[in-house]
């Protein structure tokens, strides 16, 4: 789920106003469940059986369903894309100096659209996998994995020595070759194991039953973040039928489930063997609150092994989840809050009647927090749960230091530009998720637009009408403290570490009264704590940066201090294309080293021509390669020359 807090409160806002004339009329027992609030320290329980786990599921469902089933017209606000090293980019597997994704942790590696070991650029776009040969430049091998009517199919990959695995995050995805009719699996995301060491060819692929959350991998290990909603059929609805007959109807229906409508299945293929399978009763946990109306999953996949998809061990947590944070030993899964709009139909008072409408309840605004322990390679172990105040931005929002888990929220903000709401970072214990300290009151009357944390340090840009960056101090996890603020125009919605004392900030110049004006890349001296100071900026009117809200985007070689990000113009009101452009980011000062663009394709065959505009970039040797669906191009990493054009045609 890639959708950022910025969206999501548009769309709030957009259900909002089309609700005013009759969100009154709402009664409480439409209102979706509310979610467990998990402040103190949580037992955490493994079924002892189907019997009991059917039952506890069926009883915590039936106390949450509504006359609208589970979901209603809830909308998920879900992380953006996660990611943005802290350590300089290390070689992995290559002979050469290169760079690797933007990640949020080093060495746990997320999954993007091109990977490189320095050797190799592996890509895929558009259901096809291409692998290129860093010093030939040439493709060495291809594969198409869906049909040519599912050229729309996103898909990313995670790569480890010979074995790729593309992960398309949409349901409905058909293998290559096979027609509709021979469709398998559940339909939801597809997982497909490719082997790299020679022409690429498809060993095994996974379909589960649900969506896709986010995956991370420590060498060779994948974890695959999943949630789903029981399979439950909900009697349909009499034109004539009052809500609490609609209620009590959907009640009956999960007392009486079975507990299969609850395990999330999955379909496996592998060896030739087509296989579905279920999570088993003695897979699942919970905490002592929940509300049976959701569960994730998360499977390991060994990218190493033999047989990745022979034996699969799946864990699963009455929980729900939409945000993902990992480490080299720990996995968080979080929940944020979910925003509510008003009923397609409301019951309104009858006309002339002087009864008020009931005020709904609406639920607390807490982001729940699960950890797994993932530190052994095998299936992960459930630690802990807990909760905190507020919303995240996105899993930049999160992290592991020193036996605690720091969260950045914002409380108070279901409305775009409320004047209650206000920011602050929450101190958790690792093992136990209870909190050890915290400090609010940031950004009164604003929302957090970035978070970045650096070892005992932490910074977060807070914006509304101008951009606060406040500097924190979380060495004392108990009593962690803002040490100095500064206010500029505009706001980052990407931070980057550039060296000792100095953060990249990646976001928009705005006008006084908060109106975005085009891309703005600040450099902030943060060596003095107390004291933060822009150093530089850069801004190109018109425009945005993919880098915004997918941090995957952004490229920082600190090796020479070239930094490079898709760059989009707004001409008439729309996006004109993007190319790439190459900043220069010193001690002191940021300065223009160039634009990278790609020739435009032309239509072919009846489809519509590749889009040109770039999307990633790396560094292999003194190489820059920037990435788009029309092909890849090699430039000097100095001067930005010409040195190779590699259509994907």
């Amino acid at each position: 789920m890639r959708t950022s807090i910025r969206t999501a409160v548009a769309l709030a806002v957009l259900l909002g106003m089309g609700a005013t004339g009759c969100a009154g009329g709402r009664t409480t027992q439409d209102l979706p469940p509310a979610p467990a609030d998990l402040t103190g320290r949580v037992r955490l329980v493994a079924y002892a059986g189907c019997d009991e786990m059917t039952e506890g599921l069926r009883q915590a469902a039936a106390r949450n369903v509504t006359s609208w089933g589970f979901a209603g017209n809830m909308l998920y606000a879900a992380d953006d894309v996660a990611t943005a090293k802290r350590a300089i980019p290390e070689q992995q597997y290559g002979q050469q100096p290169h760079s690797t994704t933007n990640t949020h942790e080093a060495g746990v590696d997320e999954p993007d659209l091109v990977k490189t070991d320095g050797d190799r650029v592996i890509t895929v776009n558009q259901g096809v996998l291409r692998v290129v040969d860093a010093t030939t430049r040439k493709v060495t091998g291809t594969l198409r994995l869906v049909a040519d009517d599912q050229l729309w199919a996103q898909a990313d990959l995670l790569v480890h020595g010979d074995r790729a695995l593309v992960l398309f995050e949409g349901g409905g995805i058909i293998p290559f070759g096979a027609s509709d009719r021979a469709r398998v699996g559940p339909g939801g995301p597809r997982y497909v194991l490719v082997d790299l060491s020679g022409e690429p060819r498809v060993l095994g692929a996974m379909t589960v039953h649900g969506q896709h959350v986010d995956a991370r991998q420590t060498g060779s290990v994948v974890r695959l973040v999943v949630r789903s909603q029981p399979e439950i059929a909900f009697p349909p609805a009499k034109p004539d039928a009052s809500e609490k007959d609609l209620l009590d109807g959907n009640r009956k229906a999960v007392l009486s489930a079975p507990g299969d409508a609850w395990l999330p299945s999955y379909d496996v293929e592998s060896g030739g063997v087509h296989r579905t399978e279920r999570v088993g009763c003695d897979r699942v946990s919970h905490p002592d609150e929940f509300t049976g109306t959701s569960m994730l999953t998360i499977h390991t996949i060994d990218l190493a092994a033999a047989t990745p998809f022979g034996a699969l061990t799946p864990i699963a947590v009455a929980a729900d989840g939409d945000t993902v944070y990992g480490t080299a030993s720990s996995l968080y899964v979080t929940s944020n809050p979910r925003w509510w709009d008003a009923r397609p139909i409301d019951v309104l008072p009858a006309p002339g009647s002087s009864a008020a409408a009931p005020t709904p309840n609406v639920p607390p605004e807490r982001t729940e927090v699960h950890r797994f322990d993932v530190s052994a390679p095998g299936t992960p172990r459930y630690v802990a749960s807990g909760s905190v105040p507020g919303r995240l931005l996105n899993q930049y929002s999160l992290s592991e230091y020193d036996g605690h888990l720091r969260v950045a929220t914002t409380s108070g903000a279901e409305v775009s530009g409320a004047a209650t709401s206000e920011s602050g970072v929450h101190v958790l214990d690792a093992g136990t998720l209870t909190q050890t300290g915290s400090v609010t009151g940031l950004g009164r009357g604003e929302r957090i637009y970035s978070v970045r944390f650096m070892d005992g340090l932490g910074y977060v840009v807070t914006f509304r009408q101008t951009d606060p960056l406040y500097t924190l101090d979380l060495r004392d996890p108990a009593a962690p403290k803002v040490t100095g603020e500064l206010k500029i125009t505009g706001f980052s919605a990407y931070l980057h570490p550039a060296g000792e004392g100095r953060l990249i900030g990646v976001g928009q110049e705005a006008s006084a009264e908060g109106r975005a004006l085009g891309t703005q890349i600040s450099l902030f001296d943060v060596s003095d704590p107390a004291a933060p100071t822009v150093l530089s900026r850069f801004h190109q009117k018109k425009s945005g940066s993919e880098a915004e809200w997918d941090p995957h985007a952004f490229l920082f070689w600190p090796a020479t201090g070239l930094a490079v990000l898709p760059l989009q113009n707004w001409s008439g009101g729309g996006i004109s294309g993007s190319a790439a452009l190459a900043l220069r980011v010193g001690d002191r000062e940021i300065t223009t080293l160039g634009v990278v663009s790609h020739p435009r394709s032309r239509a072919t065959g009846g489809f519509a021509p590749a889009d040109p505009g770039i999307r990633r970039s790396l560094v292999i040797g003194d190489d820059l390669w920037t990435v788009s669906d029309a092909g890849l191009k090699v430039s000097d990493a100095a001067t930005l020359a010409d040195r190779a054009w590699i259509p994907f045609s």
